[in-house]
């Protein structure tokens, strides 16, 4: 017998954290999560443009991680102590750092600032990195506010949005496509 995906008890505008706590569909955690979520759903797009096995993988790590971070967002932190959810580690920021300087090796230098466009899949990037940045600014909203997020998630989401800039240089490196430099209007 297979689950039903509706349970009806989000009809009313609540939804329950890991743990059971019920809160508000519009509670700030809930926004961050779902960002969180939204965020590897675009990741698993720009994935899907891809044909470099390498980067394939390491997107594939990156949307592990994610879910990683969603379902600390998604706990109930009074209740976390009790529960087996997976911990991020330094490791991982250093990991996407590590991708970050192995890209630029072969990127040439920049020395515009660089448009989103030029390829669907370089374009799809940059809406992806623009997607970090509003779930780090929303973990960041979350911890002005005194609501419990790990440091760690703000520090990844950060060097996250670096990679993701980075890798939207590289995609179009690989793809032969010119970046499209930004001539300010003088």
């Amino acid at each position: 017998m297979s689950f039903k995906i509706y349970t009806k008890t989000g009809d009313t505008g609540k939804t329950s954290l890991i743990g059971g706590t019920k809160v508000p569909k519009s509670n700030i955690r809930i926004e961050a999560y779902g960002t969180v979520d939204e965020l590897n759903s675009f990741i698993g797009l720009v994935n899907d443009y891809l044909t470099d096995h390498s980067t394939k993988q390491t997107l594939k790590e990156i949307q592990d991680r994610l879910f990683t971070i969603g379902s600390s967002l998604a706990c109930d932190p009074d209740k976390e102590p009790k529960l087996k959810i997976p911990d991020l580690k330094e490791t991982d920021v250093t990991f996407l750092e590590q991708q970050i300087d192995a890209m630029n090796e072969v990127l040439p230098e920049m020395k515009n600032f660089i448009l989103p466009g030029g390829h669907v899949a370089v374009s799809t990037a940059h809406v992806v990195r623009c997607v970090c940045r509003r779930a780090e600014r929303i973990c960041v909203n979350m911890q002005e506010h005194e609501m419990d997020v790990d440091p760690l998630v703000i520090k990844y989401l950060n060097r996250l949005s670096d990679y993701l800039f980075v890798l939207a240089r590289y995609i179009a490196h690989q793809l032969q496509v010119a970046e499209v430099a930004w001539k300010p209007r003088v």
